[in-house]
């Protein structure tokens, strides 16, 4: 079954004379899906952008991080494994070339998992392996992620 995701990006840096010139103009737009907050981004700060607003960068890196977590909760719950906690510090590795052309080298999630005393570490472990046959984002990216999970054992 096909789904389809919409979105409307719109630039917000025209300073007044448009792209008259290179530096004549802002890298900023807008991020705007019916119904939902606005995100105001830039691009990133190495390439003249913005440092205080995401860029696709940090979009990317969240996007897969998020995607992870939520099939992670799915098939802990699935599999009897309680989750308490969940964050993530997730890290990406770049390069840019001298033309400009960029892209992801890798990716490492480094999510922190509160789990009872009582659970299951193998398993819980497991599920870690299984996400990236099912993870949308993780399927679709051309660049190798890898997983360094930490678990906080919860005397709760």
């Amino acid at each position: 079954m096909e789904h389809q995701y919409t979105s409307r990006i719109f630039w917000t840096g025209n300073l007044g004379t448009g792209t008259s010139g290179y530096k004549d103009y802002a890298r900023t737009w807008d991020i705007a899906i019916s119904g939902k907050q606005i995100i105001h981004c830039s691009n990133d700060p190495l390439l003249g952008g913005d440092s205080s607003k995401m860029n696709p960068e940090d979009l990317l890196i969240s996007s897969l991080s998020a995607c992870h977590m939520l099939w992670y909760l799915h098939l802990a719950s699935d599999a009897g494994i309680t989750v308490l906690e969940y964050e993530d510090s997730p890290i990406a590795t770049g390069e840019v070339l001298k033309g400009g052309a960029g892209r992801f080298l890798s990716a490492v999630l480094r999510p922190k998992i509160t789990i009872p005393e009582d659970t299951n570490l193998e398993s819980a472990m497991a599920i870690h392996h299984e996400i990236h046959k099912v993870c949308f984002i993780a399927r679709s990216v051309n660049f190798p992620v890898h997983y360094e999970p930490e678990f906080v054992i919860s005397n709760l």
